[in-house]
């Protein structure tokens, strides 16, 4: 079984900056697409970028030139750095690693919240 563990959350302001890290307990590099999501208070889940496996990144529309995805294969980590966050960027977020097309594995989130 594949753990991840998401870190880095907090309380900021509106306009300010967090790094979330994802923590694999397997090799990243082995996994076809790493990815971020998020959820708000009484709505889905959504989208908010992923990294593939030979690097590739794609945002949602809502966070791009605001996050970036980025992954060190070395310590298994994936990152999500966040800039000029607004109110709506707020919930928890969740790392997912996807190995292949029957195999995905979520971590527990970790609660962002942003003061406007």
């Amino acid at each position: 079984q594949v753990h991840l563990m998401e870190s880095g959350g907090g309380l900021v302001q509106a306009g300010g900056s967090l790094r979330l890290s994802c923590a694999v307990s397997a090799r990243i590099d082995t996994m076809q697409v790493m990815g971020w999501y998020r959820q708000a208070p009484g709505k889905q889940r959504e989208f908010v970028a992923h990294i593939t496996k030979d690097g590739s990144t794609k945002n949602a529309e809502s966070v791009k030139g605001r996050f970036t995805i980025s992954r060190d294969n070395a310590k298994n980590t994936v990152y999500l750095q966040m800039n000029n966050l607004k109110p709506d960027d707020a919930g928890v977020y969740y790392c997912k690693a996807t190995r292949d097309f029957r195999r995905s594995y979520w971590g527990q989130g970790t609660q962002v919240t942003v003061s406007s």
